[in-house]
Formats: structure tokens, C-alpha cells, sequence
């Protein structure tokens, strides 16, 4: 039974709009094409067409593929003007501490109570998945700002309002599928494509976290300055912050086995990989001494 949530009371010839609800929560669009006085008051030449909420999910995944893909031609041309790439044309700057948290907010906040309005929302593998996100973005809005003892330079706030919009979008589609739109029972906690991914988004959640925790050790207290990071990972890589990162979201992708978790790691890597190319060729200009057989992102590679 689907319940309405508006009323679609319109002038003969009209087109009406009509939003429903079915039972599980879900949400359907109805337009109608309504007769003219001309074809006369007992005749329906009227259609409709139901746009489920289904539909506009995966419209709206299958936008932030082609988004992705925009980016990253984008971005290879054009570095992200914050961080070490900051430059004048952007816009006022906020601190950086409060850029981060405004800008990941939706991940944490928004990503939980689309999640809690989802008819799935107790489920044991939703609630696993809903875990593995907020560890990640609990960490990345509320502790990463502060781990580094050095402020940072500020950011311009279209990077940041950018940031914000990405991530609302992102936490819909995300938090939406995997507390309704899709279906995980018991079962999948067993299915290899769950373990692979839950197990690569660890490694790269790890890859990331001490990765992070050695660029902000080189850091001194209201330090803008840069230095070469050693060891571990960072013999191989520039960037393996970026490369957790990446992992992350293609294990997430592989354990929810989705179009909204493909299009997230599709988006993570447009947006990170011409990064890591910026930021190791920024090393290069700077360090005379910069290790050569390093690569940007992925060892031995590029």
C-alpha cells in the first residue's frame, strides 16, 4: 500500500505531481499527465511514471561515476588548491582544523541518521558496514585535525564547501543502501567477496592511520615547513596515505558489492591519484635529496 505524502489537486490539463510512501519507507514520484477540457472531463488520456527512490539512487550513483571521471581529467591539470598546492583566486580561508570538520561532518552525522531511517538499520551485516564507516570518518573528522601539532595552512572555503556537498551526496547514497535499498542477511558474512573486502579496507584503514601519524610527527608546533618522511611504506610511495585511503573504499566497494560503494572508490581515486602525482612531484621540485625510486602511489608502478 503506498500512502501519500502530498496532495496533487491541479488544473485540468496539468501536470501532477504525486509523492507516495510505500510501507517500507521507500519513495515513489508519480507524474501524471492530466486531460484538457477539450478531450472532455470523462476521458483519461493520462499516463504516469514512477520514479522510485530505487531509480533516482542509482541515477544518482551512476552521476557520481561520470563525476569521477571529470575529476580526475580535472584534477590532472588543475591541483586542489589546499595544503602545500594553497594559492590565491579561491576565496576567503578558514583554518584548517575547522575546514576538516566542517567539510567531513555529513559522513558522520548525516551518513548515521540516513542510516537509522533505513528499514534494515538492525540488521547484523548493515550494522558491521555502518561500523566500518563511522570508525573511518569518526577518526578522519574528529582526531585527525588535531593529531598534527602544527595548525596547517588554511583552506579556501569553495574547497571546503565542495568538500561538504561531495560527502552529503556520498553519505545518501552510501548509508542509504546498505540500511534499505540493499539487502544483506547473515549468510553474506561468509560470502569471500565480505571477508576480502572488510579485510582490505583493515590493511588500508591501518595503511592510512600510520601513515598519517608519521607526516604529522614531522611536523613541529606551528611549523609550516616541510620535510622528507622515512620508513615503512614511504620507501616505496610517496603518498601512502593516499594509497590506505584508496584501499579503504575498494574493500568497501567489495563488501557491500554495490554501485553506490563503486562509485565512492572510483571518486576516491580520481580525486587522490592526480594528488599523489602532485605531491610527489612537488618532493621531487623540493628535496634535491628526495629518494628517485620512489613512486607516487602505487610501489613500483607509479
Amino acid at each position: 500500500m503506498r500512502l501519500p505524502i502530498t496532495g496533487d489537486t491541479e488544473p485540468i490539463g496539468a501536470r501532477r505531481l504525486s509523492v507516495l510512501m510505500d510501507e517500507d519507507h521507500s519513495i515513489s514520484i508519480l507524474s501524471h499527465e492530466g486531460t484538457t477540457a477539450a478531450e472532455g472531463l470523462g476521458r483519461d488520456h493520462g499516463s504516469a511514471a514512477a520514479l522510485t527512490e530505487a531509480t533516482l539512487h542509482t541515477w544518482l550513483s551512476q552521476g557520481l561515476v561520470v563525476a569521477a571521471v571529470i575529476t580526475m581529467a580535472v584534477l590532472f591539470v588543475v591541483s586542489a588548491p589546499y595544503g602545500r598546492h594553497t594559492r590565491s583566486g579561491w576565496g576567503p580561508r578558514i583554518p584548517q582544523r575547522l575546514a576538516w570538520m566542517v567539510m567531513e561532518s555529513p559522513a558522520v552525522v548525516g551518513f548515521g541518521a540516513i542510516y537509522c531511517l533505513g528499514s534494515h538499520r538492525a540488521a547484523l551485516v548493515p550494522l558491521l558496514l555502518l561500523g566500518l564507516w563511522q570508525v573511518h570518518y569518526i577518526h578522519r573528522t574528529f582526531i585527525y585535525p588535531f593529531r598534527s601539532p602544527s595548525r596547517g595552512t588554511p583552506w579556501p572555503v569553495t574547497v571546503v564547501v565542495l568538500g561538504f556537498a561531495f560527502q552529503t551526496l556520498n553519505s545518501y547514497l552510501n548509508a542509504r543502501w546498505i540500511s534499505h535499498l540493499g539487502t544483506y542477511d547473515a549468510s553474506w558474512m561468509l560470502d569471500a567477496r565480505f571477508s576480502l573486502g572488510v579485510a582490505l579496507f583493515g590493511f588500508g584503514f591501518v595503511l592510512n592511520l600510520w601513515s598519517d601519524g608519521v607526516l604529522c610527527r614531522l611536523r613541529e608546533p606551528n611549523d609550516g615547513g616541510y620535510r622528507i618522511p622515512r620508513g615503512g611504506a614511504f620507501e616505496w610511495v610517496s603518498c601512502p596515505n593516499y594509497l590506505g585511503e584508496i584501499l579503504e573504499w575498494i574493500g568497501w566497494s567489495i563488501a557491500t558489492w554495490s554501485l553506490a560503494g563503486t562509485a565512492f572508490a572510483l571518486y576516491t581515486i580520481a580525486n587522490l591519484g592526480p594528488r599523489a602525482r602532485s605531491h610527489h612531484r612537488w618532493y621531487l621540485d623540493q628535496f634535491d635529496d628526495y629518494p628517485k625510486q620512489r613512486k607516487a602511489l602505487v610501489p613500483y608502478v607509479w
